[in-house]
């Protein structure tokens, strides 16, 4: 299951109040891949482990917040980055 879309039509960053959307599955693979290499962190630095079913990006491209279990996870702390994702 997805994020549902009315409730997408609402949410924003945090930090920013920039609208997201739904990380392409293209996107979702290479920010994957660069998480099974060990390259990610979150913007509170903490190594990201774990592959992503889904995430959620800022319409600028700058953040990436995970959705879990169909929450999104809106912590600024638990953003990531895209400036450390190559060919992003």
């Amino acid at each position: 299951m997805t994020v549902d879309g009315k409730l997408l039509e609402i949410l924003c960053c945090p930090v920013s109040k920039t609208p997201l959307t739904r990380l392409s599955a293209n996107r979702l693979k290479v920010l994957n891949k660069a998480i099974a290499d060990g390259g990610v962190q979150t913007v509170r630095g903490e190594t990201v482990d774990q592959p992503l079913r889904e995430a959620l990006i800022t319409e600028d491209s700058r953040v990436i917040y995970p959705v879990i279990d169909d929450i999104p996870i809106l912590l600024e702390e638990r953003g990531i980055g895209c400036t450390q994702l190559q060919d992003f």
